[in-house]
């Protein structure tokens, strides 16, 4: 596994994901805010909101707080308006990233973006500078206890899926951007609600990494995501096992 996903389970494994537990609230919330403002505030008539919910339960968001941010969202008072907003750059390495944010400045979110590339050895590009060696793709994670390869993979293609993974996180159900709710939908009648389903940017190709450069690309991928206004961030390198324990030292 590649990019974001591998750097994700290195943290998981350094147990930062506690530490950035109020941080992932936050991001969850203004991805709520904004998906009930582009629709319905019922889930069930609003795909963005129902896949919202299921980031908030990936985090262990408390059901009442999604709630409550829901009803603020929906609101005649309203709150903060967030725009939706993407940067593409490369990192040390020569590495592609992709950043997603929402944010109610987009001055200060270029400007803070643009500065952690800087910082760490990366350049920021124009929009579109990296993303055509990305595939943007609907992904719908189950646990792997739900169903083997074989029943997940019929399942998913009678659906209207284009593949299945097996990866360290569970199945992961590839589909089209446009086909994703309604993949999920039929997903969700024979095995019940996924962990997750969202939209996704894979590589086509990836850049390997020794040691040294990946702590320079994994720290400067880290400041991106502290940031308040950043909701992903995407990335083609990848690592080996060694270089994956070594960091997990």
């Amino acid at each position: 596994m590649a990019g974001h996903s591998q750097f994700k389970n290195i943290m998981h494994r350094k147990g930062a994901q506690d530490a950035k537990r109020a941080k992932q609230f936050a991001k969850v919330i203004r991805e709520i805010t904004v998906a009930t403002r582009s629709g319905l505030p019922d889930p069930d008539m609003n795909p963005r909101l129902r896949a919202a919910i299921l980031a908030s339960r990936e985090v262990n968001m408390p059901k009442d707080t999604v709630d409550r941010a829901i009803r603020k969202a929906s609101g005649a008072a309203g709150g903060e308006d967030y725009v939706e907003v993407r940067y593409e750059g490369y990192g040390p390495a020569g590495v592609a990233i992709i950043i997603e944010g929402l944010t109610d400045n987009r001055n200060r979110t270029a400007a803070e973006v643009r500065a952690a590339f800087s910082k760490h050895g990366g350049s920021l590009g124009e929009t579109n500078s990296v993303s055509f060696g990305f595939d943007r793709l609907g992904v719908i994670v189950y646990p792997k206890d739900v169903a083997s390869e074989d029943a997940m993979l019929e399942a998913a293609i009678e659906a209207g899926a284009d593949n299945v993974e097996m990866t360290e996180d569970g199945h992961e159900i590839l589909t089209s951007m446009q086909s994703l709710m309604s993949v999920r939908d039929e997903m969700e009648k024979r095995f019940g609600e996924p962990r997750s389903a969202k939209l996704d940017w894979r590589p086509q190709t990836t850049v390997p990494l020794d040691e040294e450069q990946a702590r320079s690309v994994l720290k400067l991928i880290d400041v991106l995501e502290e940031n308040d206004d950043v909701q992903a961030v995407f990335a083609n390198f990848d690592l080996s096992d060694e270089v994956a324990q070594a960091l997990s030292a």
